[in-house]
């Protein structure tokens, strides 16, 4: 399964999930899906979220057996 940390990065900036998902290029909703581990992103979204928080990616994403 995978967890991401990206509500919380979100919140620190003071930032909302439209704000990300323009500055990745993708929907509100897929943000919002990413947040409730109901979706897995690509690789280069994976990195490309992280890039605008300025953290690896395995710093961002997490997978853990389930």
């Amino acid at each position: 399964m995978l967890q991401t940390k990206i509500r919380e990065l979100r919140a620190a900036r003071g930032m909302d999930q439209t704000e990300l998902a323009e500055r990745v290029g993708v929907r509100r909703e897929t943000i919002g899906r990413l947040e409730k581990g109901q979706y897995n992103p690509s690789l280069k979204l994976a990195m490309d979220i992280a890039g605008v928080f300025g953290l690896p990616v395995e710093e961002v994403f997490r997978f853990t057996e389930e």
